[in-house]
């Protein structure tokens, strides 16, 4: 449901309690793009549960709840870098190479919301600068992010090699992708 002012959200690292909710979450955030007309971002069977285990394993997993034992309404994993997908950069450039983290597998419990600002703004609090990714398709986030202040920098391929279009913001920085 679109909310027109935001509740305060509690952020926390996820637990292995939390997986049912969060593949609940990615399901929905799935039929959110293919609604929006992106329809090969997040195939069958990704995120998978191994995925989420592993990112609850190494702690980069949050989520955002509507309080400290609410429900979860948003997700990320939020990695620090270098991430080996963002090594390589085609038709474009990182604003810098200094140090950054990752964002990856973010989801909100539907769109409009202001939970991925939210996420957005909680990441910022905890490091200058970010890299995140996204489909071609995926209207939605390229629209969050550019709202947000994002560059986009170029191309990244993932481990699979489907392209990406790449993005970063570097706060307190006035930058531009080559």
């Amino acid at each position: 449901m679109k909310n027109s002012t935001v509740k305060v959200l509690y952020i926390r690292k996820a637990t292995h309690d939390d997986i049912p909710a969060l593949m609940r979450l990615f399901e929905s955030a799935k039929g959110i793009m293919r609604a929006s007309g992106n329809l090969h971002q997040w195939g069958v069977g990704y995120p998978s549960v191994e995925v989420v285990s592993g990112d609850i394993e190494r702690g980069v997993c949050y989520v955002a709840t509507d309080g400290a034992d609410g429900e979860i309404e948003a997700t990320m994993a939020f990695i620090p870098g270098p991430d080996p997908t963002y090594s390589y950069i085609e038709d474009g450039v990182w604003l810098n190479d200094g140090p950054y983290h990752v964002i990856h597998r973010i989801a909100v419990v539907a769109p409009g919301n202001g939970y991925a600002r939210l996420l957005l703004d909680w990441a910022f609090e905890r490091t200058e600068t970010v890299r995140i990714d996204t489909h071609r398709d995926n209207v939605i986030m390229h629209h969050i992010l550019q709202k947000y202040g994002f560059l986009r920098c170029g191309v990244i391929y993932l481990a699979n090699g489907d392209a990406r279009d790449a993005y970063q913001l570097s706060k307190g920085k006035s930058e531009s992708c080559g």
